[in-house]
């Protein structure tokens, strides 16, 4: 019997891996902070290029300076404190979010033509994919019915209590997919307090240091990686 969950996942209802003898996705890590406008603009190029053919999937991981996105549904209203930090209007599908440093976001370009054009089920993977990664640390993550993304039960805050961890938000354009999601490890927690995170009223946020686990980013990028593989299929680091 299997007992890593990732390994489990490359057989479940969640597994999103390509056909048969396609490449493998291109994961690359970017040190520092990249601009968001910078990023969205080289994202939607990549997207092009997959599509075409010109280029393989990727994944690209990296950290924004502190900002808010406001997704394609975004209700003007959760914008709470309008003039903290730069404002991103976006493609995207979802609410408002905050990027910053001591965040991994994970942009995720892949062909969903060679995989699967169920775009219910690819947010599924993405959740399956954060919830293995939680899973290397301990942390039980959790996917809700009724709200995108993964979230943590905290008793110690109340009956019923429990904390946004991971958000996703995911743009598709020609069935090749683009943004992604985003993992708290150590970002400062007071920066979502500038909107309602999500559009969602009542819960928290947290991050894996809020948790007590005191991980760097490239920990948790090696636990993405090995998360991903089962789920998506193989990679190829490039610089």
């Amino acid at each position: 019997m299997v007992n890593d969950p990732a390994s489990r996942l490359a057989t479940a209802p969640d597994a999103f891996r390509p056909r048969p003898g396609s490449p493998p996705v291109a994961w690359r890590v970017s040190e520092g902070l990249v601009a968001y406008e910078a990023a969205v603009a080289e994202m939607e190029a990549r997207a092009e290029a997959i599509r075409s053919g010109a280029s393989p999937e990727c994944v690209w991981l990296l950290e924004h300076p502190a900002l808010y996105t406001a997704g394609t549904s975004a209700r003007e209203g959760d914008l709470v404190e309008p003039g903290r930090f730069p404002v991103h209007r976006t493609g995207r599908g979802g609410q408002f979010t905050y990027h910053g440093p001591g965040q991994r976001v994970a942009y995720v370009m892949l062909d969903l033509a060679r995989r699967r054009t169920d775009l219910r089920a690819y947010v599924a993977a993405l959740e399956a994919w954060i919830i293995a990664t939680l899973d290397a640390f301990n942390v039980r993550g959790e996917r809700r019915e009724d709200r995108v993304g993964v979230w943590v039960r905290r008793p110690g805050k109340g009956e019923g209590a429990e904390d946004k961890i991971a958000a996703i938000g995911i743009r598709v354009r020609r069935w090749v997919s683009f943004h992604g999601i985003s993992l708290n490890v150590e970002p400062d927690l007071s920066h979502f307090s500038g909107i309602v995170p999500c559009g969602i009223r009542g819960h928290g946020v947290t991050s894996l240091v809020d948790l007590g686990h005191l991980v760097s980013l490239p920990e948790v990028d090696m636990h993405l990686r090995a998360a991903f593989e089962p789920i998506f299929g193989e990679t190829v680091l490039v610089p």
